[in-house]
């Protein structure tokens, strides 16, 4: 299960931030794409087991689902995907290669308290 590393390493971070700037990370703000292969709510879980006995122990895990998008060669245009795993236009069926988004896993924000 990769994704306890994973929230490992978020509260790593975290915690660098918090310490640097001396507050306390009530919320923990990510970008997660179905194409990042990591599982939600596996990381949810680890995130929640990392996060006990350390300072960030009360942080929530914040996660923002990014839909898969494709440019479509033929429609010239981008399009969202109803499956992460059909890589076609749902408008024409053409084959999409060109991924814009859905691969995500980013760190966007924390919120803070003194």
């Amino acid at each position: 299960m990769h994704e306890l590393s994973i929230a490992l390493s978020l509260l790593d971070l975290v915690e660098e931030e918090a310490g640097r700037r001396g507050v306390r990370v009530t919320a923990v703000h990510l970008r997660l794409g179905p194409l990042s292969g990591v599982v939600r709510d596996a990381l949810v879980s680890a995130f929640e087991l990392a996060r006990e006995g350390t300072p960030q122990e009360q942080a929530n895990l914040v996660i923002e689902e990014v839909p898969v998008v494709v440019s479509c060669p033929r429609c010239a245009a981008p399009k969202m995907l109803e499956s992460a795993w059909e890589l076609c236009c749902p408008t024409c069926g053409t084959p999409t290669p060109e991924i814009l988004s859905g691969r995500e896993l980013d760190l966007v924000a924390l919120e803070i308290e003194p």
